[in-house]
């Protein structure tokens, strides 16, 4: 992640300021994590990224693929840490 210097400054109306609190609060999180999550989805950095990884995903070498349950949970955890 890129280190935070820019300052922005918006208006917008109680509506869509209650949909960020509420979303944050839901995420545990603050609003301003919420809208640059937005701004990212709606902006991609790099529009063709997804695509690529998935080209590269699909152009791997076949693998062993562990116990569906221990995936599963290898997932969990990861999911667990990420913020």
């Amino acid at each position: 992640m890129s280190m935070l210097d820019r300052r922005l400054q918006i208006l917008i109306d109680d509506d869509r300021y209650r949909r960020l609190v509420a979303a944050a609060e839901a995420r545990g999180v603050s609003v301003a994590v919420v809208v640059r999550d937005a701004l990212d989805q709606a902006l991609p950095a790099d529009p063709d990224a997804r695509s690529r990884a998935g080209w590269r995903i699909l152009g791997a070498d076949p693998m062993d693929v562990p116990d569906v349950e221990a995936l599963r949970a290898e997932l969990d955890d990861l999911r667990a840490h990420r913020a």
